[in-house]
């Protein structure tokens, strides 16, 4: 008699201990991932003022949309970033990444190559890839390029905002890479800013948690 209610008591204290549980952590989960993107959100704006004026073998400029066989002004000011970088001394290469948008003519690359050309960059100091159509492909090809040419350091080129998962991203990569966003991006306005800014913690979110299934 006395072990059975012993076994009875013990079973409703672990079904009443998992109850407990299971409630604790439903509450507990959507605390720390409220803390978690908060935490990001901060990081991406602050990291986003971050600029490192480092000597690098090569700049790589982040793809984005061309207009025909003209850059957007978002890829535009990246491009002009990158040949200051290229005539102040900070870069010797720069690599243009991005391929043809949607019913494109052009990729990314060959219009920001084109333009650096026109701006003074002699063609033998630029290379460029033209399949990627996202960041992370932008950096993973860029790389491939680096490795043939035995690069060993970069500066990653791209809109402040973006720089704080690009240079992630670029480092995981496998990359020795530093961060110098463009001082004349068109995501000036608050209202340019903060569209720019939740889209990139959207994203940013996303890769850190997909990070342990890669």
């Amino acid at each position: 008699m006395y072990s059975r209610l012993l076994s009875s008591y013990s079973t409703r204290l672990v079904k009443g201990w998992m109850l407990v549980s299971k409630k604790f952590w439903f509450k507990l989960v959507p605390i720390v991932l409220v803390i978690f993107i908060a935490y990001s959100g901060v990081s991406i704006w602050s990291f986003s003022g971050k600029v490192q004026l480092v000597k690098t073998d090569v700049a790589v400029v982040l793809g984005a949309a061309a207009w025909d066989d003209e850059p957007s002004p978002v890829l535009r000011e990246r491009v002009n970033h990158a040949i200051s970088l290229y005539e102040n001394g900070y870069v010797d290469k720069i690599i243009f990444t991005g391929g043809k948008g949607k019913g494109g003519k052009f990729a990314e690359s060959e219009v920001a190559r084109d333009y650096a050309i026109k701006n003074n960059v002699r063609a033998e100091d630029i290379l460029i890839e033209t399949n990627s159509a996202i960041t992370e492909e932008n950096l993973k090809y860029a790389y491939d390029i680096a490795v043939k040419n035995d690069f060993q350091t970069f500066t990653i080129v791209s809109d402040p905002l973006h720089m704080k998962r690009a240079i992630l991203m670029a480092k995981n990569t496998g990359m020795e890479a530093y961060s110098s966003p463009t001082q004349s991006s068109v995501y000036k306005t608050l209202g340019s800013k903060i569209p720019f800014f939740f889209r990139e913690l959207f994203f940013y979110v996303g890769y850190m948690i997909s990070l342990p299934f890669r």
